[in-house]
């Protein structure tokens, strides 16, 4: 049942997780306007269709621009969904929310993993020590893809990447020093368990898989591969952000009930 009195009450959502669709829907179910911001068209699509849902598509680079978005479109609360990993647009949430007394609400999934012998934490990208001669698989985006490849290889590691297929993850990917044939398009399935993914590390026997700590099903998907064969995960702990002004939340419907309560 739709809540009335929250059709003039405008929640903004910034979102670089499969998260952020989840939360709108749920929004939109109680009548709240949404503001959902995502980085690429393609994000945008995960969203449905709806005259209270309008989509803002680029980056935003600084505090004053979001300061400006919030006055201007008269935001009620912020819910920071972004990426773990998307410290500056966190930090400037953050500043920007505190310095106009915006109610900040900071959501990041949980990354729960068993500790076994095959799953590392490390501190940074270039923390993986003994790598000579063994192969290395980087599933760690495209930003960092070219100089996290160029030190492992400059250490005597086989480096091979899985990139999204997105025209800048393909763009970088094939564009780093990186070769040709040891780099796989593809996008991630919640639904086949890796499958495509563990053939992939079979047929470049695979020593070593880097990626981030997400808490992302891409995340989850490494975890199940790696758990039970021979090779080793290691995942790059999440940065710590320093949130002194927003609530934090992990699980869906406590973030939407204290939106309700509270807003």
């Amino acid at each position: 049942m739709q809540n009335q009195g929250n059709c003039y009450k405008n929640v903004w959502i910034l979102s670089g997780t499969s998260d952020g669709p989840i939360i709108a829907n749920r929004l939109l179910e109680l009548n709240y306007s949404v503001f959902a911001s995502v980085l690429t068209y393609k994000a945008g699509q995960a969203y449905i269709e709806n005259p209270k849902l309008h989509i803002i598509t680029g980056k935003l680079n600084n505090k004053d621009q979001i300061i400006n978005f919030i006055n201007k479109n008269k935001i009620t609360c912020v819910v920071d969904a972004t990426h773990p990993f998307a410290v500056i647009i966190s930090k400037n949430l953050n500043n920007a929310c505190k310095e106009i007394n915006t109610p900040l609400l900071l959501f990041e999934r949980k990354s729960l993993i068993n500790n076994t012998n095959n799953f590392s934490y490390i501190n940074d990208l270039k923390d993986i020590n003994n790598v000579d001669n063994k192969n290395i698989l980087l599933a760690i985006g495209s930003r960092f893809l070219n100089d996290t490849a160029n030190y492992y290889m400059n250490c005597k590691a086989n480096v091979f990447t899985r990139v999204l297929p997105t025209y800048e993850s393909i763009t970088k990917a094939f564009g780093s020093c990186i070769k040709n044939s040891n780099i796989a398009i593809l996008e991630p399935s919640k639904n086949n368990k890796g499958i495509l993914e563990k053939k992939l590390c079979d047929f470049w026997e695979i020593d070593y898989v880097l990626c981030r700590e997400s808490g992302s099903y891409s995340q989850k998907n490494w975890e199940s591969i790696v758990s039970g064969s021979k090779m080793k995960l290691f995942l790059v702990k999440r940065p710590k952000v320093k949130n002194d002004y927003s609530y934090s939340f992990d699980q869906y419907h406590n973030l939407i009930n204290h939106i309700i309560k509270k807003y």
